[in-house]
């Protein structure tokens, strides 16, 4: 089940405000700057803090080529990565 894109475009991360990755394929939101996943569960993202995993370095780089490639999308009208730590 898809986010609704209305909702993709004000959809932030509940901790630092900034722009997700939607990656629809995994029902995954996620910050790089912070390197969090936050779920999407029945179509309905969970934004809670305290729900949040913590991404490894190798889980960043597979996210953020599926971004490069195509295959995710930013929410916040597709800003991107903003801040984003290396």
């Amino acid at each position: 089940m898809s986010l609704d894109p209305i909702l993709l475009e004000v959809l932030a991360c509940p901790q630092d405000k900034g722009p997700l990755l939607y990656v629809e394929d995994e029902q995954r939101l996620y910050n790089p700057r912070l390197r969090r996943s936050y779920p999407v569960r029945e179509g309905i993202p969970v934004m809670l803090v305290e729900e949040a995993e913590a991404v490894d370095p190798a889980e960043h780089d597979r996210l953020m080529g599926k971004a490069e490639r195509g295959e995710a999308r930013w929410t916040l009208q597709g800003q991107g990565p903003v801040g984003e730590a290396g």
